[in-house]
């Protein structure tokens, strides 16, 4: 079969050994008389549109690929050709449309991308045909490919494919094919390839003609994956669009038309802030707009391939704003799922459900019955009437300590260490606070004794940047008086006493207890305040009603508690950034944003030439940390003020470190976040960035002789480890980075190193969860747990040092025991090693 523009164009003009046999063999696998290839997908429909003049009238579907689109509205809005897009689903939506004159063209797609709608190509070309015997039906064959499905078999004239994709498979060209049966159509696009010169080159068809020799190969494998994917998907209970599932749309209609289901398939989450952390969130599954070649690719469509389409249109067309593409390659099927459900899990769309022993979808408020969720809001309204516990974790800045502060990019990482606070209310009109960990401080005031008349900022408004310094100064020469001897008591207190002033609205002052705890060493350097802060901050703001949790959490009712909402988290964080104001004068933010949304984050204060904000580093690494407390006391806000004066003493010095620190971090993000860097070099780069930002630290003059010591150990033979200060420096801790191949005898070696020394070290993971709200029905309780046990497990850490129990417990100071609730006394009672694993065993808890 000779090329079809042997006719009309030159032979000195065709690229006659390659562009003729890779035409010729495309021509065979389509069922077609005459097939072109050319430089991309769009260019073959351009070829293909270029058939149209003024005043004709084109019929397409409604769900296309987002290319098509721009260049239908294009050629709408320049050519003067008129557009109608119509659910082509339906075979009998078109017939108001179809004129028997103006009808050039029927533009189909099947299965649609990306909701993989079915059209019954048959029945369409066969109605077309009928009413407009002159109109051109094309097809886009792309999200089937020869191999699947042949639309010249079913009454098409002209189909094109995106070659780049399943015809290429390898994502190494670029390249468009189109195939027919009509001599006369064959001519007016051969004229137009020869014209604008848009033939595909010889290296490419080379490469073409190479991937179609596997095409088979490749598109079995891929299809029987695909297939237990959307199974997979489907039996969590997500909506799935995929023609293999036995419940899909028009399933019928594909089978009659096509020989398999393709390797593209869709997924509804319900949420698009959770979709954007599913694809942030995989590793094997590479985030990009294309399909069909040998490796896995994820997107989401409306912010991605279909983003050129206005939200309107694509809410009018049905396209959900949540909606993952998903395309599946060539590798393993168990790593493939096995990643997707990791994303699944981390981004809180799917939780393990113990009873049914697998992981379940995180189902909608709407599922769990009217009157529960009536039942359930109304139990919520009663806030101050419940206990409420609350968690948040610690941190560890990896990189950027200090320079944040200046405009710097900190990278900083949650650690599985964390601060417990608990409400629990009173009935004698009082406020006190309990804590623990802090020479077990207890006090308590007479609420209405409180300096009411210095707040000054209405309630419900948003925080100013600036603290109240008047009602800071009726703080702490009212209820606190007498306490400036108490220093850590007294700005905990004092930052507590601030929250509750301000989030307290007219006529509401619940009398409570705060009692906070912690596995964390205070004062360390690993974010105690600011997990402190996130604790009371989000404790007071669910007791005035500022925040509330999702309804609907109870497993007993058969609803596996979900995530907590973004809103949710960003209030808090707001709240928290101003206890942290309050406890260290001018903090970066870091601290607690990273005890608020967990996981790992690049933060970038405001104020400064660079673009500021928190951006969450997606595909973080879990790595493994010894956190070394040296026990040494420092002072944050006067190391801060140091740094501040050293830059302006020294201002080219200081700020060529700053810039070297943020090289430091950007480079380190880029490491962390890539998902193709081998872990052995991932662990090198680290190292080596841990080593430079010390050094930096140490010329900034923040570190500490106990810091040095612990970096002279862990860098001694036969360890060799990597370690820096985190947070303020000046004492507090160090970190040392684990290798994942470290010797269980060396570390342990090491360990009982820097306990001889005088150290209290951790061992721990980083990135983990933020923000935990315990659902606070009583139904969930386990009340099991709720007893002090007489034996726990003991966690993987190095526990934390025990703080004594109170010699007169609290609840012995003038509190009612009556008002205790069921959890203040074996929440205070319980053992540091032990306080985590009794927190968990409670009942349910949600967490951002």
């Amino acid at each position: 079969m000779e090329p079809s523009w042997y006719a009309i164009i030159p032979k000195a003009y065709i690229h006659e050994s390659l562009n003729s046999r890779t035409e010729h063999h495309i021509a065979k696998i389509s069922s077609a008389e005459h097939a072109f290839v050319v430089s991309s997908g769009m260019a073959a429909l351009d070829v293909i549109l270029r058939v149209l003049k003024p005043g004709d009238e084109v019929i397409a579907g409604d769900d296309l690929y987002g290319g098509t689109n721009r260049l239908l509205a294009y050629i709408r809005n320049h050519v003067g050709v008129t557009v109608h897009h119509v659910d082509t689903t339906v075979p009998e939506a078109l017939h108001e449309f179809i004129h028997p004159t103006k009808t050039a063209m029927v533009l189909l797609e099947s299965p649609t991308n990306p909701l993989l709608k079915i059209v019954d190509l048959a029945t369409i070309s066969k109605d077309v045909k009928e009413r407009a015997p002159n109109a051109i039906i094309v097809v886009d064959n792309t999200m089937m490919s020869p191999y699947l499905q042949r639309p010249l078999e079913h009454g098409a004239d002209i189909v094109y494919d995106s070659a780049t994709k399943y015809l290429s498979g390898h994502h190494d060209l670029m390249a468009g094919v189109i195939t027919c049966n009509r001599q006369d159509l064959a001519k007016q696009m051969a004229f137009t390839i020869n014209a604008v010169g848009n033939a595909l080159t010889p290296i490419d068809s080379f490469l073409l003609l190479r991937g179609i020799k596997t095409l088979a190969l490749r598109m079995d494998r891929q299809q029987a994956t695909a297939d237990a994917v959307a199974n997979y998907l489907h039996g969590l209970g997500f909506r799935v669009n995929y023609p293999g599932l036995p419940d899909h749309p028009g399933r019928e209609v594909h089978e009659r038309i096509a020989d398999g289901n393709g390797s593209v398939l869709s997924f509804e989450t319900g949420d698009k802030e959770m979709s954007e952390r599913i694809v942030g969130g995989t590793r094997l599954w590479g985030i990009s707009v294309s399909f069909g070649c040998v490796n896995s690719l994820i997107s989401m469509p409306c912010v991605m391939s279909h983003a050129s389409i206005d939200a309107a249109t694509r809410a009018a067309r049905g396209l959900p704003e949540d909606l993952i593409r998903l395309c599946v390659g060539i590798e393993d099927v168990h790593d493939l799922i096995d990643d997707l459900e990791r994303a699944l899990v981390d981004a809180g769309a799917v939780v393990y459900d113990d009873s049914q022993n697998r992981y379940v979808r995180v189902r909608s408020p709407e599922s769990g019955g009217a009157i529960a969720l009536a039942v359930e809001k109304l139990e919520l309204e009663n806030a101050t009437d419940k206990e409420w516990l609350v968690s948040a974790p610690g941190k560890v800045i990896l990189f950027g300590e200090h320079a944040v502060v200046h405009g710097v990019t900190a990278i900083a990482a949650s650690v599985d260490l964390r601060c417990y606070g608990l409400t629990t209310p009173r009935k004698d009109g009082k406020l006190s606070v309990h804590f623990h960990d802090i020479d077990n401080f207890y006090h308590e005031w007479d609420i209405e004794t409180l300096p009411w008349d210095s707040v000054t900022i209405l309630a419900g408004d948003e925080h100013p940047e600036a603290l109240d310094q008047k009602l800071i100064v009726a703080i702490s020469e009212g209820p606190l008086k007498g306490l400036e001897g108490k220093r850590a008591a007294f700005t905990a207190s004092l930052a507590f006493l601030y929250l509750y002033l301000m989030l307290s609205e007219a006529g509401r002052r619940p009398s409570i207890n705060f009692t906070a705890r912690s596995t964390l060493p205070v004062g360390a350097g690993l974010g105690s305040s600011a997990s402190f802060s996130a604790c009371a901050a989000s404790a007071l703001l669910l007791l005035q009603r500022r925040i509330s949790i999702p309804a609907s959490t109870s497993p007993s009712k058969g609803v596996v508690p979900g995530p907590l909402p973004q809103t949710l988290a960003e209030e808090v964080n707001r709240w928290a950034f101003v206890a942290e104001k309050v406890l260290h004068g001018n903090p970066s933010g870091v601290d607690n944003s990273v005890a608020v949304f967990g996981g790992a984050l690049g933060y970038t204060r405001p104020g400064f030439e660079r673009k500021s904000g928190m951006e969450a580093i997606q595909g973080f690494k879990s790595l493994k940390f010894l956190l070394v407390n040296s026990k040494v006391p420092r002072d944050t806000k006067k190391l801060v003020a140091g740094v501040g004066e050293k830059k302006a003493k020294e201002p080219e010095l200081v700020n060529g470190i700053l810039n070297a620190i943020q090289g430091i971090s950007d480079e380190a993000r880029r490491a962390l976040a890539d998902p193709k860097m081998p872990r052995e070099t991932l662990l090198s780069v680290l190292s080596a960035l841990i080593h430079d930002n010390h050094g930096y630290l140490v010329t900034l003059g923040v570190s500490h002789p106990s810091l040095e010591l612990i970096r002279g150990i862990t860098a001694a033979k036969p360890y060799q480890l990597a370690t820096k200060l985190t947070g303020a420096g000046g004492g507090g801790c160090a970190v040392t980075l684990v290798p994942d191949d470290f010797k269980g005898q060396d570390l342990k070696n090491l360990i009982e190193d820097l306990i001889r020394e005088g150290f209290q070290p951790y061992l721990t993971s980083v990135g983990g969860r933020g923000l935990g709200i315990l659902s606070p029905y009583g139904s969930h309780l386990k009340q099991k747990s709720v007893a002090v046990r007489d034996g726990a497990q003991v966690s993987s850490q190095i526990t934390p040092p025990e703080t004594p129990n109170p010699a007169e417990p609290p609840y012995e100071l003038g509190v009612d025991s009556a008002s205790l609730g069921i959890l203040r006394s074996p929440f205070e009672t319980q053992p540091t090693s032990e306080l985590s694993s009794w927190a968990n065993d409670l009942g349910s808890w949600q967490y951002v």
